[in-house]
């Protein structure tokens, strides 16, 4: 067989065939392999729970229990201070309630604020000095805020096929 016409046939037979005529085998001394056997499907990975599931299932949990993203949404430059207040009390109850349901939290130092305190560590991720720091942050200061630090999370399971970046799903009304 002239070997233009070998690979031409080759060609054309792998691109829509996906195998190699048997004449063209044999003249190239080649021998068919037996297929390889079919791998088992590969058992399909559960879902992997990533560090940001629980921000957002928390978001989630304030946007159903008091719809916080919907006012944080929302343009409220329209509306009169007494009007945004009325809705900001009511907003804060619910939305305190829940992070109690599922969050506890305490105060990183637990003083009064405006008062002498000593910082319990150096570590930035407890105590942030402001105002005039020196170089060698000293032991102690006057309180300015607390700060908070979650002592225990009871979140509730996520289902199996819940998507955690679905903070809460479109509603559609049938009428």
């Amino acid at each position: 067989m002239n070997r233009i016409l070998l690979a031409f046939r080759s060609f054309f037979a792998l691109l829509f065939q996906g195998t190699l005529p048997d004449e063209v085998v044999r003249a190239l001394h080649l021998s068919r392999s037996a297929p390889a056997p079919a791998k088992a499907a590969a058992p399909v990975p559960a879902p992997v729970a990533r560090v940001s599931d629980g921000a957002l299932q928390m978001l989630a949990i304030l946007q159903r229990d008091s719809r916080l993203v919907d006012f944080l949404m929302e343009d409220i430059t329209s509306y009169a201070d007494e009007q945004i207040g009325a809705a900001v009390r009511e907003l804060h109850d619910q939305c305190r309630d829940s992070m109690a349901r599922y969050v506890t939290l305490q105060p990183v130092i637990d003083g009064v604020e405006g008062t002498f305190a000593k910082a319990p560590s150096s570590d930035a991720n407890l105590v942030k000095f402001v105002g005039n720091v020196p170089a060698k942050p000293p032991t102690g200061g006057t309180l300015r805020h607390k700060g908070w630090r979650a002592v225990k999370i009871d979140l509730p399971a996520l289902g199996a096929k819940q998507d955690a970046a679905v903070i809460a799903p479109a509603e559609i009304e049938i009428e």
